[in-house]
């Protein structure tokens, strides 16, 4: 990674605009892609100049992948080396320690960082490294001679489980690179305690963007009736029982989740008031209505139904199917939090497939909170998939 000497990349005739405008993707059909830049090894910075042979920045290429740029620096003048990759960690590092008195954050939100692909998860001294592009596969080694010297972290697990590395052409698995695991890792959020399971469980094993959205939902929750539907671990159930709610039902597909779920409930003195229903959101959804249970609190905060362009109608169609279900399950005067982290779906189209199922039960919703990921995963101002997280707050009549 540290070859002054790059080869070139070229933007085609009147491509590459939004590149130009400060988007940090150049698409596979934007770029010049003969036999010479195929023989790039995927990953590896250069040069890319516009039509006309201007330099105007570093990039990373991967010529197989349908993104097959993204922007490293501006200068094309810079080195992606090792102090680079330091430096840019360290710049993450510092602004999450403004901002976060407890070490347990996204450390890295890839572009939102300036660090294409790059997704660093911490838990106190255990780091967790998602390295979704060529790029960040190809810089391993520089990452973590970075951490190691900024953090000296007890254990450093990789996990290459995600879904942009398929897209990148990049094989998957999971590795301890430093230290040893020794079964599930109690985390401190604001809300209070979770458990997360690195070697097994989804993604890095907890979700930080939605910390801020446990503790405006667990405000509510005092003396009052939740329904945390694909639970996962128990995030937002646990956080409304931390403030005092009488109850809550945490469902979820995955037994290991809702097994975190019951462990951090017992860490926190609270599971007398939790219970757990393993199932399918859809048809527990249905099994609850059946039983006449209504709640005062109901969160769906289900997987991405539609990670690209796509899935985009199906999506619509799944999240509606979500809203649909889950309204005859939320009392009158209750709240209703619909979540989606799918990148194609937009806030306005997840407010509008609520709004027709609101129309369609002859309910009322007023929008009491909008919410998104928290500041340890800062957006790129040109690229919405790097706000991907909506999470919408009803309070319905």
């Amino acid at each position: 990674m540290s070859d002054p000497l790059y080869r070139t990349a070229r933007l085609r005739p009147n491509k590459g605009k939004a590149y130009l405008g400060g988007h940090p993707w150049v698409y596979k059909d934007e770029l010049v892609l003969d036999r010479r830049t195929g023989s790039i090894e995927p990953g590896m910075p250069v040069i890319l100049e516009d039509a006309k042979r201007i330099p105007v920045g570093i990039v990373a290429l991967n010529p197989g992948s349908g993104i097959a740029a993204r922007d490293l620096d501006r200068d094309p003048a810079a080195i992606i080396d090792a102090a680079w990759i330091k430096a840019r960690i360290l710049r993450a590092l510092t602004l999450r320690e403004r901002i976060f008195a407890a070490p347990y954050y996204r450390l890295v939100h890839a572009e939102g960082d300036g660090l294409p692909g790059l997704v660093i998860d911490r838990m106190g001294d255990l780091l967790v490294i998602q390295p979704n592009t060529a790029w960040a596969e190809a810089a391993l080694a520089d990452i973590l001679a970075a951490l190691h010297d900024l953090l000296s972290p007890a254990t450093i697990v990789v996990n290459r489980d995600s879904r942009g590395r398929v897209q990148e052409g990049l094989p998957s698995g999971r590795e301890v690179m430093t230290g040893s695991l020794d079964g599930p890792i109690m985390i401190k959020s604001p809300s209070g305690l979770l458990y997360a399971d690195i070697e097994e469980g989804q993604k890095t094993g907890v979700y930080f963007d939605q910390f801020p959205n446990h503790a405006f939902v667990a405000s509510l929750a005092k003396d009052k009736r939740v329904l945390d539907v694909f639970s996962h671990t128990g995030g937002f159930a646990l956080a409304a029982l931390g403030q005092g709610a009488a109850e809550a039902i945490a469902v979820d597909g995955s037994a290991k989740a809702l097994e975190m779920a019951e462990k951090g409930a017992a860490e926190a003195g609270v599971s007398d008031r939790l219970t757990t229903r393993q199932g399918d959101a859809f048809d527990t959804m249905r099994a609850l209505t059946g039983e006449g249970q209504v709640f005062d609190i109901v969160i769906c905060d289900p997987p991405a139904f539609a990670p690209r362009k796509e899935t985009l109608e199906a999506g619509l169609r799944a999240y509606e199917r979500v809203t649909r279900l889950a309204l005859p399950l939320v009392a009158e005067g209750g709240v209703l939090t619909i979540c989606s982290c799918s990148h194609a779906i937009t806030p306005d189209a997840l407010m509008g497939s609520a709004m027709r199922m609101f129309h369609r039960a002859h309910r009322r919703g007023r929008l009491i909170h909008s919410g998104r990921a928290g500041a340890d995963h800062p957006v790129h101002p040109a690229l919405a998939e790097s706000g991907y997280l909506k999470v919408l707050v009803f309070a319905m009549d």
